[in-house]
């Protein structure tokens, strides 16, 4: 069978709903297409009461917002940031930006997040050497909450700032509380492949007002209070526009649908593709409390045998394989140790993400898919595996 014999089944595309245009056509009609405006306003008390956090700064990426987020916590040039290795580049980028140097730890095997055992160990060692971390990066990767309660708890211990990374998180809960809010600061993508988009957009939140107030004055190139354009420290034109805020606005609304869609693909992909010799669905488990928007639904084939008699299969042959069928897929996230921008950064453990990373595969997981869609898929997936 041809790619070209059906339609392209991408990875994570956007999905609109029926609202978005009705907040984008008012923008227009009322002349509030410059950054700011109702749509923003609303936008912003939209995610607030979504995460339940008091105070949100929507801005025009995750990625601003994760800069922003670490200035706010007062790294700066010379700075170590902790951080887990098994990340987007954005997560670690971030860091370079303020002039720190990312203080990479490995991964724990539950839920692919950061280990809190490495990270006792990453932090103690910091210590004797005399550098105390500034901040923690905590992620939940692919929508998996991290273990909330260990770290928090080890970040509390050693007086450590949380900026917490919830870029791909957005409807993730923990003890029923929404994530993005454990920290000193909390960052969402609203990127076009993310549970919800504007098509770019990100989005600060915190307990703190005087965070969010400054927040706001570091995103709007730092304007000091007079008539005229006058500025005292460099900031930075990261807010987001009036009409991306009108598709957010859309969006917020749909937020319980699609994370209940994305759970019910996990959980096709977990039937369908049960019993399927070297693959398996994972993470399975949510930790204790805990439960994933499952933004995408990730598998792991088994590590190599060196008896067998054929070469067993491998991340990149799925993805070939998917790809002839014209279904996109992509690899796990290339740790950051393993990356040449990081290769001198420091690093505890590393095994766990490496085996990850050479194990794994991202597989189609947009709300808009179908059943004809996933059935085409889980087929590909068996006919590749038999």
């Amino acid at each position: 069978m041809r790619s070209q014999d059906h339609d392209r089944i991408f990875l994570s595309p956007p999905h609109l709903g029926r609202h978005e245009l009705n907040y984008v056509h008012k923008a227009i009609e009322d002349n509030w297409v410059a950054p700011v405006g109702p749509n923003l306003v609303g936008f912003e008390a939209d995610i607030c009461a979504a995460v339940g956090v008091p105070f949100c700064v929507a801005l025009n990426s995750g990625t601003a917002a994760l800069h922003l987020g670490l200035l706010l916590l007062g790294v700066g040039a010379g700075d170590e940031v902790l951080c887990p290795s098994f990340t987007f580049v954005a997560t670690a980028n971030a860091i370079r930006y303020c002039g720190a140097t990312p203080v990479f730890v490995d991964s724990e095997g539950d839920t692919w997040n950061i280990c809190p055992v490495r990270l006792r160990e990453a932090i103690e060692d910091r210590l004797r050497r005399g550098r105390k971390p500034r901040a923690l990066l905590l992620v939940h990767l692919y929508g998996m909450p991290a273990q909330v309660a260990e770290i928090v708890a080890l970040a509390q211990e050693f007086d450590i700032p949380i900026l917490e990374d919830a870029a791909e998180a957005l409807g993730s809960t923990w003890r029923q509380q929404p994530l993005g809010g454990f920290g000193r600061v909390g960052v969402f993508s609203f990127n076009g492949n993310k549970i919800l988009t504007t098509s770019g957009g990100g989005a600060l939140v915190t307990h703190d007002p005087a965070l969010a107030e400054r927040a706001r004055y570091l995103a709007t190139q730092a304007k000091d209070a007079a008539p005229h354009y006058q500025h005292s420290e460099v900031g930075y034109n990261y807010r987001l526009s009036n009409v991306l805020a009108g598709i957010g606005r859309g969006q917020m609304g749909l937020l319980a649908d699609r994370v209940k869609r994305r759970r019910e693909i996990f959980r096709w992909y977990q039937e369908h593709l049960a019993g399927l010799p070297g693959l398996a669905v994972a993470p399975a488990a949510e930790p204790p409390g805990a439960q994933s928007n499952r933004w995408l639904t990730t598998v792991l084939l088994a590590p190599p045998d060196p008896t067998a008699g054929a070469p067993a299969a491998t991340p990149e042959t799925l993805r070939l394989a998917l790809e002839a069928r014209n279904i996109e897929s992509r690899p796990l996230w290339k740790p950051m140790h393993l990356q040449p921008l990081f290769a001198e950064a420091p690093m505890y453990g590393g095994a766990v993400c490496a085996g990850l990373f050479a194990r794994g595969l991202c597989l189609p997981s947009g709300t808009a898919l179908t059943d004809a869609d996933l059935q085409r898929i889980t087929g590909a997936l068996k006919e590749a595996l038999h």
